[in-house]
């Protein structure tokens, strides 16, 4: 369960709060304006901003001050942060051994299985140049699937695929979580991605992130914001 209580953050004018739980194994999306701090609402959970006031909880245990690396969430960006020197054997070996050291065979192994589950067998010694996006965004994943943490934030990482690869990345998505049982917090300016992807939606806008609705629902009967947002 993760609870973000009485949750705020400031920079010059820009301002954002949160104050709601919301239970493992759920998938979430994250919606709004541009610039509302829907990723920001995602770097505070992931610990890549701190807050100015409130607390980050992870099953009741209070991980505010915890560095990224020491909290349960894997990350997952629009640009795939895959390392291009690196081949996709050593570039998903850093979710094993983040200080680069050699790999164990059973690690090998791990991250081959990883590739396979999401349809790149075979592919361990390629570059990240060698791939198209789609297989690029399969990589992120896979190491995704490696970190195993019980919280999956995605930043829009499907943006720039075609509507078809989008929903396939997404249901990927979908059976990599429940495998993992793992929670998961999807940012998105497409409408469609939460409907078709999200069991609930926080809305973001004018400085506060609201607590989640049914997806179905509030899309059905959006509130001013989200009306606004949505061009109705």
């Amino acid at each position: 369960m993760l609870t973000l209580e009485a949750l705020r953050y400031q920079t010059g004018d820009f301002s954002i709060g949160a104050d709601f739980t919301l239970p493992q194994g759920r998938r979430v999306a994250i919606v709004g304006p541009s610039g509302a701090g829907k990723s920001t609402l995602l770097d505070l959970v992931a610990g890549f901003l701190a807050p100015v006031s409130g607390r980050v909880l992870w099953q009741g245990q209070d991980i505010t001050a915890a560095p990224p690396n020491k909290r349960p969430v894997a990350m997952l960006f629009q640009e795939n942060n895959l390392f291009p020197h690196l081949d996709l054997l050593r570039n998903l070996g850093l979710a094993l051994r983040p200080d680069g050291g050699r790999l164990r065979q059973a690690e090998r192994d791990a991250i081959e299985t990883a590739l396979a589950r999401v349809g790149l067998d075979g592919m361990s010694g390629r570059k990240p140049g060698a791939l198209s996006g789609g297989q690029q965004s399969r990589a992120a994943l896979a190491r995704v699937l490696l970190q195993a943490r019980p919280v999956i934030a995605l930043d829009e990482p499907f943006a720039a695929l075609g509507p078809a690869l989008k929903s396939e990345m997404l249901a990927l998505v979908r059976d990599v979580a429940q495998e993992l049982g793992a929670l998961v917090l999807l940012v998105s300016h497409d409408p469609g991605d939460a409907l078709g992807f999200a069991q609930e939606t926080v809305l973001v806008a004018e400085g506060a992130a609201q607590p989640p609705m049914d997806t179905q629902h509030l899309f059905a009967d959006p509130p001013d914001a989200l009306r606004a947002y949505l061009g109705r």
